[in-house]
């Protein structure tokens, strides 16, 4: 499998090489040259085998350069139990229902409490690896922007690991306390942590001006380092997720709950588009989904466009209880229209530039069809998402973060409209311990606490155990305190290698 960038302006590269380079030098998304097929016949043979066993077999079909022997290690390091990894369950990724028809996938039960462990325990592993199949002598300085779960995913995947970096800025007043707190208190030896004077995208569009500065790159060559990315623009952070759809599907199949072939949907929480790509990815490979619905919170711009065809990232920022969605710029819609627009990187390039330049584009007629083919979506207000954390907990007695809750609610919305009955997985993407004081405010609970305190308030007030990672934060101290401006960026980097 050789990959391509979007932006189509260079050769085909491994694998491997698209790991370690994270984005392209043309500014582009590496993405794979065709999709392996998947039989059911297959997926039948998954339905035997653990999560991490289905998830080296997934990737192993976009990684040939990799042994499955090889994937197979990292997965059983990264999702079993016995391997002290981090994870609470031994099904990693479990299901849970809540009527016959409507299940919840809780992606939310490793180290971090957050759906980005699915991955960013393995890309680690990816990357080291991928480090010394290219070649790579320098050691890689991993930048990252989070709206507030990748940073700590990527922070815990990769402390100590030698020869990396990493670097994580998030946006200074747009993660939760608990978010903030897991991240400002990690420990290890090679890591930053650095918040910035704006929104999600001021972060986001920071990296990637460092990514683009050759100047830079040559300055920290010469230092013997390089750049590379954990968000999910590299590859290997985004191949790992593909798996926890087929698998949920396997499961939906294990417990008699849909037959072998039968078409189900997904409803995902996203902000930056990755999360529901994998998903679309996986039905390209052939696993049977009817419909991805796209869930939007008040920062709707994917809802729009999935809507309208029109992308217009012109419009106000809203700062929402579900922060990892307040995003405006989705990176990884670009890998999306490169397979709308029949793999013309030229046509995708004109796009992002439009984007930069006018801050919208519009996709042609054919495009807008192929998207709706495949993709719904809808929109939660912060009533609505307050209202759905409680409505779930009072009708079912299962508790939802603000994400979750998002999603839910458009998928409600989704089949009071089209009255389809699909049986239907609704992607739970965090911990609703993350999220304490919105998720109490929902619930109607009185609290007189603040902070790290409120995930005990949450436990004693609806007998939901609290998650081992978060119940040690109240241990922790802050670690990083440094506050830059989004043209301080660059300095702040060099600061930081700089001192090591």
């Amino acid at each position: 499998m050789r990959y391509q960038s979007t932006r189509g302006d260079i050769k085909k590269i491994s694998g491997a090489q698209a790991i370690v380079s994270g984005l392209s030098s043309d500014g582009g998304l590496f993405v794979p040259e065709s999709f392996p097929g998947i039989s059911l016949k297959t997926v039948t043979e998954l339905v035997r085998e653990s999560y991490s066993s289905r998830a080296a077999f997934i990737m192993s079909l976009f990684l040939d350069d990799f042994s499955i022997e090889e994937l197979s290690g990292y997965t059983n390091a990264a999702y079993n139990a016995e391997h002290q990894c981090g994870f609470d369950r031994g099904d990693t990724a479990p299901l849970h229902g809540t009527d016959r028809s409507t299940f919840f996938l809780e992606l939310w039960h490793g180290p971090t409490c957050a759906f980005k462990d699915m991955a960013l325990q393995v890309m680690p592993k990816l990357l080291t690896a991928s480090l010394e199949k290219t070649g790579e002598k320098r050691d890689v300085c991993i930048l990252v922007a989070t709206s507030g779960d990748t940073g700590k995913a990527a922070l815990e995947g990769f402390r100590n690991i030698h020869g990396t970096t990493i670097i994580v800025f998030y946006p200074h007043r747009g993660v939760s306390d608990v978010q903030k707190l897991q991240m400002v208190s990690q420990d290890g030896t090679n890591v930053n942590v650095i918040a910035v004077d704006g929104n999600f995208d001021d972060a986001q569009t920071g990296v990637k001006v460092i990514f683009n500065d050759e100047e830079l790159r040559t300055k920290l060559s010469d230092s013997g380092y390089f750049l590379s990315s954990a968000n999910s623009i590299n590859w290997g952070r985004l191949v790992p997720q593909v798996a926890y759809y087929f698998s949920a599907y396997c499961d939906l199949i294990k417990y008699g709950k849909i037959n072998i072939g039968e078409k189900i949907n997904f409803c995902v929480p996203t902000g930056n588009f990755g999360n529901i790509l994998a998903a679309y990815y996986a039905e390209r490979m052939g696993l049977p989904i009817n419909k991805l619905i796209c869930a939007s919170n008040r920062n709707d711009v994917l809802t729009q466009f999935i809507n309208t065809g029109v992308y217009d990232k012109n419009r106000p920022f809203y700062t929402t209880v579900s922060p990892s969605m307040d995003i405006l710029v989705s990176s990884n819609l670009e890998r999306l229209l490169f397979e709308l627009s029949d793999k013309d990187g030229k046509t995708v390039a004109s796009y992002m530039s439009a984007l930069a330049a006018d801050g919208f584009y519009n996709v042609p007629e054919a495009a807008g069809a192929e998207l709706k083919r495949i993709f719904a979506s809808g929109q939660c207000s912060e009533e609505d998402t307050s209202k759905t954390i409680g409505d779930i907990f009072n009708r079912y007695g299962y508790l939802t973060d603000t994400h979750t809750a998002v999603a839910y609610k458009v998928l409600s919305d989704y089949r009071a409209i089209t009255g389809d009955g699909t049986t239907a997985v609704v992607v739970s993407t965090a911990s609703p311990f993350k999220f304490c004081e919105s998720v109490l405010e929902a619930l109607g609970l009185p609290h007189n606490s603040s902070g790290v305190e409120l995930i005990d308030a949450l436990s004693r007030a609806t007998g939901v155990p609290v998650p081992a990672p978060l119940a040690e934060l109240k241990s922790k101290s802050p670690r990083f305190c440094k506050l830059v401006a989004t043209g301080g960026m660059k300095k702040a980097v060099l600061d930081f290698l700089g001192g090591r």
